[in-house]
């Protein structure tokens, strides 16, 4: 087919709105692709296939019919994997025997959870405690909403500093507001301690893990976050910290607004890489860096042990690697609300095997080649 037949058919495929027969064509000639290898294609045309292909897996998930990329991998609808230098759409009917398989053992997503730690050492399971007033902390109240949040509420100023700690395990994730109003989102595996009623000429909070960001500016009161012996100071700021202890650096990402690490200042797209004490900024997608605050996987051009990483974190298992590490970048993005195997069954078209086991010592993902 000419490359102007092949782009309508891939609009149509993208509007959902191609015949079966129009579907037909674009898998024999997707095939065929396959078979014959890209060599006949020019890098300009793989760069518009990618955006088609991208482009398509957006529209699927802006729809009530399709709205999860794994749907549409579960359906046998449109996939997007690397393979032979290109980007393939193929459609896929699951072996039941490997649908079995996968089933038999599964993993649930992670929820809303996470426990508070008050001053004194009493901890609370927030997603068990009642709505409304929760604890009270010296002049600030503690207070948990209807959508499962925790929000401070400050009462009279207060001399001295009293401090909390919200910590998520592994398959969870936390919202909380704190007393001036500013918003952080914790992922799984992740802590914050903070004062419950800002005082002095600061407001500092200690990390650890991943945790978003959003700041309620006070230039008298400057905003700094403390992790792994760097200090991140706010300017007017929504920010994401990528800092967990399995990765091998921290990642800083300025959303909006303005943030100061060390003698570097962020402006909005621009993401601190801190190693070893060298800090390095370069620009980045932000949608990939706050992707699991918004209840996503992006695994866009990430290396498969970044990939898995998520995915060990996210649903609470181990990870491991029988026959060696396969060199393998993923593609795409994904909702985070589904079971593991789901995910799984999607990151296979890039040719890697998983394999999900009861150990002795809870569940394991197997990847092979």
């Amino acid at each position: 087919m000419e490359k102007k037949d092949i782009t309508g058919l891939l609009d149509k495929v993208k509007a959902g709105t191609a015949t079966p027969a129009e579907e037909t064509a674009v898998k024999r000639w997707l095939h065929e692709l396959n078979q014959q290898g890209a060599s006949g294609l020019s890098d300009e045309d793989l760069k518009q296939g990618r955006v088609a292909m991208w482009q398509a897996i957006k529209a699927a998930q802006g729809t009530k019919t399709r709205p999860m990329w794994y749907r549409i991998a579960a359906a046998a609808s449109i996939v997007v994997f690397l393979s032979a230098g290109g980007y393939f759409l193929l459609r896929k009917e699951k072996a039941p025997q490997q649908v079995a398989a996968l089933q038999k053992v599964d993993v649930l997503p992670g929820n809303q959870s996470a426990v508070l730690q008050l001053s004194n050492g009493q901890q609370i399971a927030l997603n068990s405690a009642k709505t409304g007033a929760i604890a009270t902390q010296g002049n600030t109240n503690i207070i948990k909403t209807a959508d499962n949040k925790v929000m401070y509420e400050a009462g009279a100023p207060s001399t001295e500093l009293v401090y909390n700690t919200v910590t998520t395990k592994r398959g969870n994730f936390y919202p909380l507001t704190l007393s001036d109003g500013t918003v952080a989102i914790l992922d799984a595996g992740s802590s914050i301690k903070y004062p419950v009623n800002f005082i002095g000429n600061e407001r500092r909070v200690e990390i650890t893990g991943q945790v978003y960001f959003e700041v309620k500016h006070n230039a008298k009161m400057p905003f700094r976050v403390s992790v792994k012996g760097q200090t991140i100071e706010d300017i007017g700021t929504a920010f994401n910290v990528n800092a967990y202890e399995d990765e091998p650096n921290i990642k800083t990402t300025l959303i909006e607004g303005s943030v100061k690490i060390n003698q570097a200042t962020l402006t909005p797209g621009q993401q601190a890489i801190i190693t070893n004490n060298q800090i390095k900024v370069k620009a980045v997608n932000t949608d990939q860096a706050i992707a699991w605050k918004n209840g996503l996987f992006n695994f866009e051009g990430m290396k498969l042990e970044e990939a898995m990483r998520q995915i060990s974190r996210w649903y609470d298992v181990e990870v491991e690697y029988p026959d060696g590490t396969p060199k393998t970048v993923f593609h795409g993005e994904m909702h985070r609300n589904v079971n593991a195997s789901q995910v799984l069954e999607v990151l296979k078209f890039f040719k890697v095997n998983f394999q999900i086991v009861q150990g002795s010592d809870g569940k394991k993902i197997l990847v092979k080649p």
